[in-house]
């Protein structure tokens, strides 16, 4: 089974997505209701790639599997759960910047491209072994 994101892809995440959390909201009518649309919270729990790190990845050759991409999405959740903005994630011989609170991959940098590089704007790094 080929698991490998194409451009343009985005990943969600959920491992189960039959389980959802429960939260209060409040409906088109203003009344509450005891749990989180499918929708929202596909929404909220899906890791997107902008073009331009959708363009890094294809000019790289760089293809990320389910496997990396649970890794990836799991490291933007502890960013978040400390209250992180942009988080610098490390995945082998990969570097992501993140926008945590957007679940939004910003560019990817390969290997050979991040030897002798600054990364500025960030908050938080995630290093995934």
């Amino acid at each position: 089974m080929n698991d490998k994101m194409t451009v343009g892809q985005m990943f969600t995440g959920v491992r189960h997505p039959g389980v959802l959390p429960r939260s209060n909201t409040v409906n088109n009518n203003g009344s509450s209701s005891g749990s989180t649309s499918f929708e929202t919270v596909l929404q909220r729990n899906m890791l997107k790639f902008s073009n331009h790190a959708a363009k890094r990845l294809e000019q790289r050759g760089i293809q990320l599997g389910s496997k990396q991409l649970d890794q990836i999405s799991s490291a933007v959740e502890q960013a978040a759960a400390k209250g992180s903005k942009e988080s610098l994630i490390l995945l082998k011989d990969l570097a992501l910047i993140v926008s945590v609170a957007n679940r939004t991959v910003v560019t990817a940098i390969d290997g050979n491209s991040m030897k002798d590089n600054v990364f500025t704007q960030i908050d938080s790094a995630v290093i995934i072994s």
